[in-house]
């Protein structure tokens, strides 16, 4: 199992809103610090907001290229269907030759949709954007020489995409919620699937997961081809007791205002204790415990092949963050291995 974090650049860590410059130099200071704990990925968001730094994931992530040797570098994810597939090609094309060979995609609808205004997008046409933008993006991946016809954008013929990346196929997973036709169409087209799991018990997820491999199957991909990562809110501290001391507060502050947004109810203490436990799907705790139910999850859902931690929106210093990412490289992720031989 691969483990690694995702980020959205937060610039807001507690009641203490860092200036942009701070913020960013401290997101790239923790990229780095992944590269040399261990960790396997480190992906970045893509938003619109006032408090999120990562409106162009690769940018980002060309800086962090520059200052890390082997960790891979993603976007988690890129709203594919507000963005030109081929500049998005290009991007991440150049980010694989800045890397030498280090760059992922993780492409999806957007589960925030201010990028839609944004762009000039119309919402109603949410899926059938996503749907002919992914098809556009592979023939890219796949075809030196583009010939293409859509809806919404202008046709393409015979026409070259530059640059190339150093690697063969660029990796292009797909971020996936709790929407069947999603893991069927990822299935389908043989393409990674990246699980977005955010509240209740990830076991849940199981009967969507086995449409994604069903699916696949069918269509003639290989189970070594059909990846499964998953994406949930997490931290690691020295314990148990700890950890969920130093989260708590945050997540209850994030999500909460996050529930106003959205019409979700307040959080409360009994809900977050649930959450926490061993079938909920906060993975907050010592690096015994944080590993234990990383291999429960992996089990429950038949196997994944990735998880990444979402950690920097709980309102946690720059110290703790540094903090967890050393004891995820140097205890969760041996353990994982260990208990996997």
């Amino acid at each position: 199992m691969e483990i690694g974090i995702d980020s959205f650049a937060s610039a807001m860590y507690g009641s203490n809103e860092l200036n942009s410059v701070d913020a960013m130099a401290q997101l790239l200071d923790r990229i780095v610090a992944a590269d040399q704990a261990g960790l396997d990925i480190f992906g970045i968001g893509e938003h619109h907001k006032k408090e999120y730094l990562d409106s162009v994931p690769s940018v980002i992530l060309a800086a962090a290229a520059a200052r890390t040797s082997r960790i891979r570098l993603t976007s988690a994810v890129t709203v594919l269907s507000t963005s030109d597939p081929v500049r998005v090609f290009q991007s991440f094309a150049t980010l694989d030759i800045i890397s030498k060979g280090r760059a992922e995609i993780v492409v999806g609808r957007g589960s925030a949709v201010e990028a839609y205004p944004l762009f000039g997008y119309d919402l109603n046409s949410y899926d059938a954007l996503f749907k002919e933008k992914l098809k556009l993006l592979l023939q890219i991946r796949d075809e030196e020489f583009v010939t293409w016809k859509g809806t919404f954008r202008p046709e393409m013929k015979d026409q070259p995409v530059y640059p190339r990346p150093v690697q063969e196929k660029l990796p292009v997973w797909v971020g996936v919620g709790g929407t069947p036709q999603s893991f069927v169409r990822a299935g389908m087209l043989g393409l990674p699937l990246m699980v977005a799991v955010i509240g209740g018990e990830t076991e849940r997820f199981r009967p969507l997961i086995d449409l994604y491999r069903k699916s696949g199957a069918e269509a003639g991909f290989s189970p070594d081809q059909l990846k499964i990562g998953l994406h949930s809110p997490g931290y690691v501290g020295e314990d148990d007791r700890s950890a969920i001391g130093e989260y708590y507060p945050g997540y209850a502050e994030t999500w909460t205002k996050a529930g106003r947004e959205r019409g979700w109810p307040p959080v409360t203490r009994s809900q977050f204790d649930s959450q926490v436990g061993p079938k909920g799907v906060l993975i907050v705790g010592g690096p015994d415990t944080v590993a234990e139910k990383l291999l429960r999850h992996s089990e429950a859902l038949g196997g994944i092949d990735r998880f990444t931690f979402q950690m920097d929106i709980a309102g946690l210093s720059h110290e703790q963050l540094l903090s967890s990412i050393e004891l995820i490289g140097t205890k969760v992720i041996p353990k994982v291995r260990n208990a996997s031989r």
